[in-house]
């Protein structure tokens, strides 16, 4: 169930301006290690610390998309890792030692690179995993890390398959499932006097599980979807695909999916269903993506979309760019972040570095205790003999059962004349989500 004030009762609302940070991803690369370590005791369950079975260095690797489909998510996602580690090292490490950080690429679905980059990272005894970013590529890789007795923790996975997936009590994610920003588009779709609308949804877990969500809320608020194509990513071309939802006539279409995307926005302007005919809406998978620039000024003007993620903060900002100097978008950047402050939390309080010490103290670090905002605060008071509440920058992220976030931020943005990403923030809008 998802809790969430539709178009006109937002729950929240923040100001307009700055980027957002996100969910979705994909990848693929170079392999770069740099050293930190943590130590860290463990924990067989949450209540019971057992003695310590790790090697006593927390090592970090990541999996995120270097290269591939989703390779714009790649940088700010990285920076975020980085900065995390840069300020738990600084703080003493974990238990006394500094964090190993080992980053991978993690290509996208067209290629090997993601189950390569984890049998490198798994050799190099990485207790933990922050990636996929693409929900497609942690699928093909989560049996593989987690049957390793490792934690595989997705900033930005969105799909709702991973709230019930086999896997062990490993996985974990700062990105809210698709329910919930499918529940908030389609209270757009219909706030905004759509009563007919259209669906083009790349056929895969994140796209799939997106239209069924937008198509399910759209109804309940009176509108009738027309027409749904789930298309193949892969395919030459879309004229097809348009040509069925251009016979249903909507009043709105729903574009769900990722770099393809720009060749159905063409084919959209080409059979006359252009943004200024028809209202157009997207989502975080296919809202960045550089060939919108080359298309004429006004292309995209007027269309909304919606990306996981509360407003980035100014001097959170300032401090990824300072680790990364050339970002010029932070999508992720928080929830990779907050991952990274949470593992390292968890194998603190464990006392343990092994993923399931680490996946044992995950819940018990972001909720229910003494809240706290930073790695060194949280590692005081736990120093201290004292349960903590990690309240991260993407939110305050308090995992539920199947290791999603209980409550998220979904933001709405409005492309402007210039068809740059990702527009102007309208509002944000927090949800509640109970299984």
């Amino acid at each position: 169930m998802i809790r969430i004030a539709p178009a006109g009762r937002m729950l929240a609302v923040a100001a307009a301006a700055s980027l957002a940070l996100t969910a979705c991803g994909g990848g693929g690369g170079d392999t770069t290690a740099q050293q930190s370590g943590s130590a860290a005791p463990s924990t067989a369950a949450a209540s019971a610390p057992a003695a310590a079975t790790g090697d006593g260095t927390l090592t970090l690797g990541t999996v995120l998309p270097q290269t591939g489909s989703l390779a714009f998510l790649g940088p700010p996602e990285f920076a975020g890792v980085d900065l995390a580690v840069k300020e738990i090292n600084e703080a003493g490490g974990v238990l006394g030692k500094p964090v190993t950080k080992v980053h991978t690429d993690s290509g996208d679905t067209t290629t090997n690179i993601a189950s390569q980059s984890v049998d490198k990272l798994l050799a190099q005894k990485a207790d933990a995993i922050i990636g996929a970013a693409s929900s497609s590529v942690s699928e093909s890789i989560i049996d593989k890390i987690t049957g390793a007795g490792v934690v595989q923790f997705s900033p930005a996975n969105t799909s709702d398959k991973f709230t019930t997936i086999s896997d062990g009590g490993l996985y974990f994610r700062t990105a809210p499932p698709d329910k919930l920003q499918g529940r908030v588009l389609g209270d757009l779709v219909v706030a905004d006097g759509n009563d007919t609308v259209g669906i083009l949804a790349m056929q895969d877990s994140y796209g799939s599980g997106l239209a069924d969500q937008i198509t399910k809320t759209a109804e309940e608020g009176g509108a009738s979807v027309v027409e749904r194509v789930d298309y193949d990513p892969k395919a030459a071309e879309f004229s097809a695909d348009v040509a069925k939802i251009k016979a249903k006539n909507p009043k709105a279409v729903v574009l769900i999916g990722f770099e393809e995307g720009a060749k159905v926005v063409a084919e959209l302007v080409k059979q006359g269903l252009s943004a200024d005919k028809v209202k157009w809406y997207m989502v975080d998978g296919n809202m960045s993506n550089t060939n919108y620039l080359k298309m004429p000024k006004g292309t995209l003007k007027g269309v909304k979309g919606t990306i996981p993620g509360a407003e980035a903060p100014e001097d959170f900002r300032k401090k990824l760019l300072a680790v990364d100097a050339k970002l010029d978008d932070f999508t992720y950047a928080a929830e990779s972040y907050d991952a990274a402050n949470l593992i390292a939390l968890a194998a603190e309080a464990a006392k343990d570095d092994t993923g399931k010490s680490i996946a044992a103290k995950l819940p018990e670090v972001s909720k229910g205790g003494e809240k706290c905002k930073t790695f060194k605060e949280c590692a005081d008071l736990l120093k201290d003999g004292k349960d903590i509440d990690y309240d991260g920058i993407s939110g305050p992220v308090e995992f539920d059962a199947a290791g999603d976030p209980a409550v998220a931020t979904i933001g709405v943005y409005q492309y402007g004349d210039d068809n740059k990403y990702p527009g102007k923030a309208l509002e944000y809008r927090t949800g509640k989500i109970e299984g």
